[in-house]
């Protein structure tokens, strides 16, 4: 009985302590579903009290923007430090040099929702998406601030991109995939060019982020063979930064071994000081993965050899490409919400959402920017007291000047060299202007004067449409274009005396000055608005004047006209020569053949030549019964040849017949001075031509001289004040 009274009482107490023990169980469980349903409750808290931050600073901002308050909104500070790092980044491509400022590198295999996790900081869907293929082929550098509206803007443009539009991030995610297209060049598959994109939001958290190409295990078709090794190099080149925060992304719903990511990373930051994890696809992953423990053990960092600052996991969406930031959001708080893994502790609430991922990052992002900032302000000061004791060393006898006295230098410098305009001698003014001026203007004398009234069939018809043609040009267009002749002279000899070189012991360090203040003068001088009009008169009595006064200056004109109408001829040569091909002797010498096409001109070219030949006083223009005759004539011969060629070509033909004529008669008018000085009528020797040409030859030397005296006297003064 006693033995049975002990075993009684040893069973009822074994059985009080396993009731004690699942109470202690219970009593355990309940207070850890009490502690998370607390951190969830102040998590919500928290979000509320932020959302309506958000709004208040929303609404400060938006007052700003309207000057209520009457004050100007200086750049914010993420803004000025993107730009720096796209300077350094310019800086860097052309002299090989490296800067050690921060940035976030968001680094991970293909397809492991990185371009998401972008996009849930952002707060937009702003990236390309597709299913499973490589989307991100360029590094995207985005600069993410706060902002009054949420819009988007790219470094080289000034389009806002409306983020709560659909149709401007449509819009935007098209311009960024077409500029990673773009960058990526022939043959390859990725770039190393970097897209620069600001996001301006409000509640946004401040700091630069890169998003780099997926990193792949294989090389598939349709990439280029060296794709895999490219991105590792990219990849590489972006961790090498010692200050660079390295966001490595890990896909929660495949194998950890089945990553390549992890690797790269510790191999770049093996004692994890700047590197934060991201778990993504968590709900995937909980769902798939047998074992939880694998994911608390990824989380604490003890499955992989990688070591890191941080860890944290997130949900993303559904992997719905239509989903809304908001819908993801309000998915992924539901599923951490009732998530076993947070119920029962394998996870912490500070290491769940994108939200305080997002507040990670940003942490430690401008801690690094402090830290990095002033190790990067102490090595330029180093440098610099380097360089400053090595110029003192070897330049022993040349004092340091400041600011003022550099700027004194640099003044006396370019003033000295404007001044020098003041050294080019009047007949080299005139010469230019006069060589430039008839360049311009050459063309338009011969088309639409010359040309035209020697079709005419007297003497007092051509000089009376010389003179009306004339005055019409010097009335609209003349003074203009001398005008614009002389100012692009005085830029060019303004230049000229700016940029050319100054011996051996030329300084350079005033270039770059001198360049900056050639274009600024070049841009803000203004020529005198009257020289134009008083231009016009001096060209009116110059063309009007018909009178040559000495045999010299009618050997002028001549040769004058004689080098204008060989130049036109060359020309015409040079498009015969085109339409018909290579001649007999070319094709002989240089097995060289002719086109379907060109055959066809040639044998038009001949047909028109014989009928030059027959009359050889044709006019300029052929009659449609001519037409109809060469085209029969070479349909005879089995060449078929459409009329707008026939013209085309006879245009060509009867203009290089018409130069050598008047070459012709310009060579007889040499001795046709005398007959011209006694006013003989003699048709053979009319030399109303070379008449016109003396007139241009003179209108071009007193417009070039009249020029001259307003470079020297007025706008070269103009353009000395001005500078």
């Amino acid at each position: 009985e006693e033995e049975a009274r002990r075993a009684a009482d040893q069973y009822s107490s074994s059985t009080s302590q396993q009731k004690r023990k699942a109470t202690d169980k219970e009593k355990a469980d309940q207070l850890q579903e009490e502690l998370v349903r607390t951190q969830l409750k102040y998590q919500r808290i928290l979000e509320r009290l932020e959302k309506e931050n958000k709004e208040l600073r929303k609404l400060v901002l938006q007052k700003d923007d309207k000057g209520i308050h009457q004050r100007k909104l200086k750049k914010s500070l993420i803004d000025m430090y993107s730009e720096v790092l796209d300077i350094l980044s310019d800086y860097d491509a052309n002299y090989n040099t490296q800067d050690h400022l921060p940035r976030v590198v968001v680094v991970g295999d293909q397809s492991a929702g990185k371009t998401s996790v972008l996009e849930m900081i952002a707060q937009a869907r702003i990236f390309p998406r597709g299913s499973g293929e490589m989307m991100t082929r360029a590094p995207v550098k985005v600069t993410l601030s706060e902002g009054s509206h949420h819009v988007a803007v790219f470094k080289d443009s000034s389009r806002e991109f409306d983020l709560t539009k659909e149709a401007d991030l449509a819009a935007l995610r098209h311009e960024i995939e077409i500029r990673m297209r773009k960058s990526v060049k022939e043959g390859h598959t990725v770039s190393g060019e970097t897209i620069s994109l600001s996001v301006k939001g409000p509640g946004l958290q401040r700091m630069v982020l890169v998003d780099l190409p997926g990193v792949i295990s294989t090389v598939t078709s349709g990439m280029a063979a060296d794709t895999k090794e490219t991105i590792f190099n990219i990849s590489r080149a972006y961790m090498q930064n010692p200050n660079a925060i390295i966001l490595c992304i890990q896909d929660g719903s495949v194998d950890a071994e089945r990553s390549i990511v992890t690797d790269l990373v510790s191999q770049m930051d093996p004692q994890g000081k700047r590197t934060i994890f991201v778990l993504t696809k968590v709900d995937l992953a909980e769902k798939n993965v047998a074992s939880p423990s694998r994911i608390q053990q990824i989380i604490e960092g003890k499955l992989f050899p990688m070591k890191a600052l941080g860890y944290f996991a997130v949900v993303t969406g559904k992997g719905n490409s239509s989903e809304s930031i908001d819908a993801i959001k309000d998915y992924e708080e539901d599923f951490f919400q009732g998530s076993k893994l947070l119920k029962t502790g394998m996870l912490k609430t500070h290491q769940v959402t994108t939200k305080n991922l997002s507040l990670a990052v940003s942490d430690c992002f401008w801690k690094m920017v402090r830290e990095s900032v002033e190790q990067q302000a102490d090595a330029f000061k180093a440098t610099r007291f380097n360089l400053e004791t090595e110029w003192k060393n070897n330049f022993p006898r040349l004092r340091e000047l400041d600011r003022n006295e550099l700027f004194e230098k640099a003044k006396n410098e370019i003033l000295d060299e404007v001044i020098s305009l003041s050294q080019v001698t009047p007949r080299h003014w005139e010469e230019i202007l006069q060589k430039m001026l008839w360049e311009r203007v050459s063309t338009h004398v011969i088309e639409n004067i010359y040309l035209p009234a020697a079709q005419t069939t007297n003497s007092g018809t051509f000089n009376t449409t010389v003179d009306i043609r004339l005055k019409q040009w010097t009335d609209k267009q003349l003074p203009h274009k001398a005008v614009e002749v002389a100012w692009d002279t005085l830029q060019e000899e303004f230049s000229r005396f700016m940029t050319e070189p100054k011996g051996k012991e030329h300084d350079d360090i005033f270039d770059r000055l001198k360049e900056a203040v050639k274009e600024e003068s070049i841009k803000r001088h203004k020529w005198n608005e009257q020289s134009e009009d008083s231009l016009r008169v001096i060209q009116h009595n110059a063309l009007e004047d018909r009178s040559i006064s000495d045999k010299q200056q009618w050997d002028a004109a001549i040769q004058f006209m004689e080098e204008t109408l060989q130049s036109r001829l060359n020309d015409t040569e040079s498009v015969i020569h085109s339409m018909v091909g290579p001649s007999w002797r070319e094709r002989w010498l240089y097995w060289l053949s002719r086109s379907m096409e060109q055959n066809t001109r040639n044998e038009t070219k001949q047909e028109l030549e014989k009928m030059i030949r027959v009359n050889e006083d044709h006019p300029a223009y052929l009659a449609n019964d001519e037409v109809t005759t060469v085209r029969k004539n070479l349909e005879a011969r089995g060449i078929d040849v459409d009329p707008v060629l026939i013209k085309d070509t006879w245009h060509q033909v009867y203009r290089r017949h018409f130069l050598k004529s008047a070459l012709s008669h310009c060579n007889l008018c040499r001795r046709g001075f005398y007959y011209y000085q006694r006013h003989f009528v003699d048709s053979e020797l009319e030399c109303n031509d070379v008449v016109l040409f003396w007139r241009i030859q003179r209108m071009l030397r007193i417009t070039a001289n009249t020029l001259r005296q307003q470079l020297i006297n007025s706008e070269g003064m103009a353009c000395y004040n001005t500078t």
